[in-house]
């Protein structure tokens, strides 16, 4: 018998920021195992593209997304509830980040980030949690960071915006969870992604992770499928409000330059 505790195949799903990186590692493995999948960006020719790459069985569709704009997001949400009726699970990935130190940001640069990895993700999750609520049912999964944590220099902005999802996640699932939505959040570690690749390709940076992380090397993308699939599966049903961290133990202690 198949077990089905870890099953996704059936479910709608929204990904936000699925164009690539981990967005689409995640609409990947979710349309690996049956799910009907929709993905979402600010690039259609690029969404269109990535929809084909990752289709197994069942098409997988998308939609034109810019999650700093509510407008956007409304129509999204409002076209996947048309042409299926239901959101099992979004998958809130969108994000961006710009590396530099903290006097020096613009006002601009700081908006464009807030806008994006804070307002999106909230908008996004309210626009779906609304439906999800009058369904008595569903599952948002958030992207979370290292930088929750522990926050790194060169980024303070980002780990700020970061930080208000880790809350944003408590919050919704503290008062969506009687209406049997579940809200939780991924937090990875280092993963080069297209948006990294280059920084971590630096010898420098990548002995200095492997260092620091306990089992010694930097995570690939798709290592992040199965903390999602059991978020939104009956495996995670009793499991709301917490931030999972899939960062190879970066985060269980600190490392120092001593032989045991």
């Amino acid at each position: 018998m198949t077990d089905k505790l870890f099953s996704v195949a059936g479910q709608v799903v929204l990904a936000v920021g699925a164009s690539r990186g981990i967005g689409r590692a995640l609409a990947a493995g979710f349309a690996a195992r049956g799910a009907k999948v929709v993905i979402a960006g600010r690039e259609p020719a690029v969404l269109e593209t990535v929809a084909k790459e990752i289709t197994k069985d069942i098409p997988v569709e998308f939609g034109a997304c810019d999650v700093s704009r509510e407008a956007d997001i409304t129509r999204l949400v409002a076209d996947v509830m048309e042409r299926h009726g239901r959101i099992d699970t979004l998958l809130n990935v969108s994000g961006i980040n710009t590396r530099k130190r903290v006097e020096t940001y613009t006002s601009e640069e700081y908006d464009r980030i807030i806008n994006t990895n804070q307002r999106g993700l909230f908008l996004s999750s309210q626009a779906v949690g609304r439906h999800m609520i009058a369904a008595k049912r569903g599952s948002i999964v958030n992207i979370d960071s290292l930088n929750t944590f522990s926050p790194l220099k060169g980024v303070t902005p980002y780990a700020m915006s970061k930080g208000a999802i880790s809350m944003m996640t408590r919050g919704m699932a503290t008062e969506w969870g009687p209406h049997g939505v579940r809200v939780n959040a991924i937090a990875p570690g280092f993963f080069p992604t297209e948006l990294s690749r280059k920084l971590w390709a630096d010898p420098k940076m990548q002995a200095w992770g492997k260092e620091v992380t306990p089992l010694q090397r930097l995570g690939e993308v798709e290592e992040l499928v199965g903390a999602a699939i059991f978020l939104a599966s009956d495996a995670g049903s009793y499991v709301t409000g917490q931030i999972l961290r899939v960062d190879g133990g970066v985060t269980a202690g600190i490392s120092w330059p001593i032989d045991l």
